[in-house]
């Protein structure tokens, strides 16, 4: 049963990176396949307040920070690639997900251990390719991922593939341009 589950994920995961045309690492697209699997029975994914999980995480007298880390990156990867609704429903943009779960893997890199530090580091970076696969992966079940404004905040706030694509038309969104800390 287990094989068999990774072996369907995987080939998922292939099959989205195919049609998102992003190039994953074989160590970034395991820890993508393995994070679905680990999720897959998961419903409390969206039960704990992300922010201050992350504080907790990140306080100097905090035990099993890198524990706490890795959750809140994690959950911020899948509420932002897979449950895009969910941050409609909490009043906030998809790109709060995104930010929070680069900071939680960026914070994870500098405390981690050296062996896996480069890993976390990883995922931080590439945080935006990896919630576009996962939002290619949500249209290839046959799920509209992203709604039109929801596209819209999206790539304005990341540049997102995902949210470039699902954008009705050929131009460009109006405030694709506008960078909101200088006005």
């Amino acid at each position: 049963m287990y094989s068999t589950s990774l072996a369907q994920w995987h080939a998922l995961i292939n099959e989205a990176t195919v049609d998102a045309h992003i190039k994953l690492s074989e160590e970034l697209e395991s820890y993508l396949v393995f994070l679905l699997m680990r999720f897959t029975d998961n419903t409390e994914i969206a039960q704990s307040v992300l922010a201050l999980d992350f504080l907790n995480a990140v306080r100097p007298e905090s035990k099993d920070n890198s524990g706490q880390l890795q959750a809140v990156g994690d959950k911020c990867l899948l509420l932002a690639g897979l449950f895009p609704g969910r941050a409609e429903r909490k009043q906030v943009r998809i790109s709060y997900f995104i930010h929070l779960g680069q900071s939680a893997y960026g914070n994870l890199s500098q405390v981690s251990r050296q062996s896996v530090a480069s890993l976390f580091y990883d995922l931080s970076q590439t945080f935006v390719p990896l919630t576009d696969v996962l939002l290619t992966l949500r249209t290839l079940q046959g799920d509209y991922a992203l709604t039109p404004l929801q596209a819209e905040e999206l790539w304005s706030d990341t540049q997102s593939s995902a949210a470039r694509r699902a954008l009705p038309g050929d131009d460009l969104p109006v405030s694709a341009g506008y960078d909101r800390k200088r006005h």
